[in-house]
């Protein structure tokens, strides 16, 4: 996959494993996202990415079953993120959890237009949220 002003241009090289994408820079929400990640029944391995960049080299190397997404981040803001693998023709299917404890109606109006499962609050998510996700159920997406 090559970065090409912000597009992700992926050709997949294996079939999608049960993966989930973090992408948080702080590292205590991290954990704790791993934490709640980690008590799935079925077991997905976990890749970190701290930023967007990094990100997009997770994709590339890696089919992802979930993404869990912040919206604001060093490089970029999540929701756009979430637009940009929306539009993507292999990337677009992925399904993303917004967790965001800062909200704007445009990161709602964005995540809502890219078909992310859910936009939540860092004290809310749960492993019924990526349990619903993973099987292709949508929810809370209203402010």
């Amino acid at each position: 996959m090559a970065e090409q002003e912000g597009v992700l241009q992926l050709i997949p090289r294996t079939p999608p494993q049960r993966r989930c994408l973090i992408v948080e820079d702080s590292a205590f929400d991290c954990e704790k996202l791993k934490r709640i990640v980690s008590r799935l029944p079925a077991p997905l391995g976990i890749e970190v990415a701290t930023t967007l960049r990094a990100a997009r080299r997770a994709l590339e190397n890696n089919a992802m079953a979930l993404i869990l997404l912040d919206n604001n981040l060093p490089d970029g803001f999540g929701a756009n993120f979430a637009l940009e693998l929306a539009d993507h023709p292999l990337l677009g299917d992925i399904p993303i959890i917004m967790v965001s404890d800062w909200p704007s109606p445009f990161m709602w109006q964005k995540a809502e237009s890219a078909g992310v499962a859910y936009v939540l609050s860092k004290s809310e998510i749960g492993i019924r949220h990526l349990k619903a996700a993973l099987e292709g159920r949508k929810g809370r997406l209203l402010n």
